[in-house]
């Protein structure tokens, strides 16, 4: 695998856009659209939360029922959340009215939105935002880059990777690009991500490896503990790479696996590094758990903790906070056994040792937490299943962030 430029038009037959269609934000791009030159298998997760937005409806039903895409237009500023019929109304006009302009069918096109939920969207300018986007597309890094920027609620920057590699002798092109910030919680969080790939993947084998691959990437990083209504992932694949269909299990699907589980971990690691005022991403690494899904419950409880999350803001070694956030979680284990470690790059220090202060300095471990990449080993010491967690601390920040969103 390698890195290469491109975002979302990475991949061969991908194009996108981006327009200031003022919805809430002025002086910025606040939709954009993403294209493919033929249709796209198309695959997806979205939401657990029983509230849903018009949007994830919609999607969910294209997705599931139909599989197959061919656009996707997204807004911010307003997440079409809570809004009843109106809302509904609202989506599928805005996909007939790219869909008329792109010259596809309506239900080829999926329609993302993030935002202030309970507020309607004017559908006037979605509908003269759709137009505009499908007259200015292009591939290129600048276009992929402008659209990632586009998404942008609370974010402080753009999210977007792409990578190449091999697939049964062809190059075959992933990349993609993904908004988040905060109401970010396992299971999804309030995060838009969209990826495009030129492999030729059949639609059952495309949603198998996205439906795994975001139990350990998007599922496991958080920021606040709230799930969002918008939660989306979409996989859109064209197949223009030329490689053999990847139709089964086997060594081509594996590498696609691979690259595909690649991009997700980047964008999700950048979400949790992006959080709502952070200032520092934190892991949690679990190991020596009886099972995977017990290392990944254990893993998660200790970055979504918010006394753990302030005392890294604060540089406090406060290992307490880390073994309580194991205990709750709802995991049986014996404390006695436990091993707690501080790590930013090559300096590990062991904290606890066997459930009890492990003796340590408390100047180094102040150092280590005071890094802007902060990892949290937990040795259980049960079995051999293991678990990474991505968050990031709670600062003075997020709290001004959330306490004026809509104003």
């Amino acid at each position: 695998m390698r890195e290469i430029q491109g975002g979302v038009c990475a991949a061969l037959g991908f194009k996108a856009a981006s327009y200031a269609a003022q919805i809430k934000y002025t002086g910025r791009d606040d939709m954009a659209m993403v294209f493919s030159e033929k249709p796209c298998v198309a695959a997806g997760t979205f939401t657990t939360n029983v509230v849903k937005a018009a949007p994830v409806i919609w999607d969910m039903d294209i997705v599931h029922n139909r599989g197959i895409a061919q656009a996707v237009v997204v807004n911010t500023g307003i997440a079409n959340a809570c809004t009843g019929e109106e809302g509904m109304s609202v989506v599928r006009e805005t996909a007939e009215a790219a869909a008329g302009a792109l010259g596809i069918k309506t239900d080829e096109v999926l329609i993302g939105s993030t935002g202030v939920i309970g507020m309607q969207l004017p559908v006037d300018k979605l509908k003269d935002g759709a137009v505009q986007l499908a007259g200015s597309l292009e591939r290129s890094p600048e276009a992929a880059n402008a659209s990632a920027k586009a998404i942008m609620t609370t974010d402080t920057h753009e999210k977007e990777y792409a990578l190449e590699t091999e697939l049964g002798g062809k190059t075959v092109h992933i990349g993609g690009m993904s908004k988040g910030s905060g109401m970010i919680h396992p299971n999804m969080c309030t995060m838009l991500g969209y990826i495009t790939t030129d492999a030729d993947i059949s639609r059952e084998m495309l949603q198998k490896a996205v439906s795994s691959i975001v139990t350990d990437t998007f599922n496991m990083i958080s920021v606040d503990g709230d799930t969002s209504t918008n939660d989306t992932l979409i996989v859109l694949a064209n197949g223009l790479a030329g490689n053999e269909a990847v139709t089964a299990e086997g060594e081509a699907y594996d590498i696609f696996y691979e690259a595909l589980y690649t991009v997700c971990l980047h964008l999700a690691k950048e979400m949790a590094a992006d959080g709502e005022g952070a200032t520092k991403l934190i892991e949690c690494c679990v190991r020596g758990a009886d099972t995977k899904d017990n290392a990944r419950i254990l893993a998660k409880s200790v970055i979504g903790s918010s006394l753990v999350k302030a005392a890294v803001f604060g540089c406090d070694a406060n290992w307490g906070r880390e073994l309580c956030a194991l205990g709750y979680s709802g995991v049986t284990f014996d404390p006695t056994k436990v091993d707690i470690y501080f790590k930013a790059g090559d300096h590990e220090l062991l904290i606890v040792r066997a459930g009890v202060d492990a003796g340590y300095i408390e100047k180094e471990a102040a150092s280590i937490l005071a890094k802007d990449h902060v990892e949290i080993i937990a040795d259980m010491h049960m079995g051999d299943e293991s678990a990474v967690a991505y968050g990031c601390d709670l600062t003075y920040d997020y709290v001004k962030i959330n306490a004026d969103y809509r104003s």
